[in-house]
């Protein structure tokens, strides 16, 4: 391919952002993605959006557990192609695959067949959208095979430092989804709608279509997938290197997530219509946080490649140019939500009594988005370097907390609006330590062996 942009040598500002502006987009589109999806639920009623959103609690801890093969596999590729490694590099894109291929046959298991007790777990008391959470989390993640193989196959190729590919994949994604979305959810014509159901079938259709677009695509690279074959042994101690740096970030993925899932548990005490509340506020929210994502995953592979190269001043200028930037995008991301609350949120949820729920949400959360950012751009750095434990040790800890925070705020006058604040206070926290913890780390790396910054 000639769509890899060189993140060893040049202006750093000029590769980063190279590399970090396809995956942005990519971000916002996977965004629009979702915000469709709210969307058109959105018009059958909240009842159909608390059914998604507890549902959808499964899919976003999927992504936990995938995270062991799609970070282990980003930062070992980059490591292997900093360092002129090519086969190495093509080692470890194999075991990644297998790796997911593995988790997402076993998750999906888990998912059909135990779909009752796992939508039980939110004590919704609404019949009826109980069922449609368990149709919905069964069809979703019951084909969590399609959204594992684009979350490592965009790992690998943004390692390679190709970020096109993995944007071009998601906008065809994302314009399939559109056009099934009201045809599935609604019905056309002959066509009969399918709820909440037609909603989860659209997007694993468009997922296994996106699927399809990268095989297509990676067919032609030359660099490491044409030396890449899912039936093969991988060496053990590669699978071992992968793991030890993955395990970490997989484990903190699903402590989150699972935090989240008590704390949509603490929601729903307040009314299923709460839950759906806290689910499309999320997906606003998703503005900033996804979009931190995809400039993380863009620093984590120019740091692991110039770690991998020992172009140390050349990490830490990055890093700071990449913080920097993505400062700024929160201050813009908290001007939105804080300014614009009732306009935004109105266009998911149209019924009267639940918009001002979600203004508070919006509002709340807003005074944050620029320590997320820092956050989430922090961790993809930290990971680059290897140091995934760290990471995950903070996360951990802090996410940990939002529970008796939430508890406690949730039951003083602020009821509803304390588990918000629990949220946005402990976002802040790790904002700034996260900022902190790679100045610490970064005074120890190469300290005698920096190269010169090109």
């Amino acid at each position: 391919m000639n769509k890899k942009v060189d993140l060893l040598k040049g202006h750093i500002f000029t590769s980063l952002t190279e590399l970090a502006l396809p995956i942005m987009v990519t971000a916002l589109v996977q965004m629009a993605y979702n915000l469709t999806d709210m969307a058109w639920i959105g018009i059958a009623g909240a009842s159909s959006v608390a059914a998604v959103g507890a549902g959808g609690m499964y899919v976003w801890l999927s992504q936990g557990v995938v995270a062991l093969a799609k970070m282990g596999g980003q930062v070992k590729v980059a490591h292997a192609l900093g360092g002129g490694r090519k086969e190495e590099a093509a080692q470890y894109a194999s075991g990644a695959l297998q790796l997911g291929i593995l988790f997402s046959v076993l998750y999906g298991a888990l998912c059909i067949f135990g779909a009752k007790p796992l939508i039980g777990f939110f004590g919704l008391s609404n019949k009826g959208i109980v069922e449609d959470a368990q149709i919905y989390l069964k069809i979703t993640c019951g084909l969590i095979v399609f959204s594992y193989m684009n979350v490592i196959l965009t790992g690998i190729l943004t390692a390679m430092g190709d970020s096109r590919t993995p944007l071009k994949a998601n906008v065809v994604g994302l314009v399939l989804n559109m056009v099934l979305d009201p045809l599935l959810i609604f019905g056309a014509g002959p066509v009969k709608g399918f709820g909440v159901a037609g909603a989860a079938a659209a997007t694993v259709f468009a997922q296994a279509v996106v699927t399809l677009v990268f095989i297509i695509a990676i067919r032609k690279d030359k660099l490491v997938f044409d030396k890449v074959r899912l039936i093969q042994r991988v060496p053990r101690d590669y699978m071992s290197s992968m793991i030890r740096i993955g395990f970490p970030a997989s484990v903190q993925n699903l402590i989150y997530t699972s935090i989240s899932m008590i704390l949509t548990r603490f929601v729903a005490e307040f009314g299923d219509t709460a839950v759906a509340v806290l689910r499309v506020g999320g997906q606003i929210e998703s503005i900033s946080w996804m979009t931190a994502d995809g400039f993380a995953a863009a620093i984590n592979s120019f740091v692991g490649q110039n770690y991998g190269a020992k172009q140390y001043g050349r990490v830490k200028k990055g890093y700071f140019t990449a913080v920097a930037v993505m400062f700024f995008w929160g201050l813009f991301c908290t001007f939105l939500l804080i300014v614009f609350p009732k306009q935004i949120f109105g266009l998911f949820i149209h019924e009267a009594n639940v918009i001002p729920m979600g203004v508070r949400y919006l509002v709340i959360l807003g005074v944050s988005q620029m320590f997320m950012c820092v956050e989430l751009t922090t961790v993809g750095a930290l990971s680059g370097l290897g140091k995934t434990l760290l990471s995950s040790v903070i996360s951990i800890v802090f996410t940990t907390a939002r529970i008796p925070l939430a508890m406690f705020l949730g039951s003083t006058f602020l009821g509803l609006d304390g588990i918000w604040w629990a949220f946005s206070i402990s976002s802040i926290i790790k904002g700034i330590l996260f900022f902190l913890c790679f100045i610490v780390v970064s005074r120890k790396i190469g300290k005698h062996q920096e190269k010169k910054i090109l």
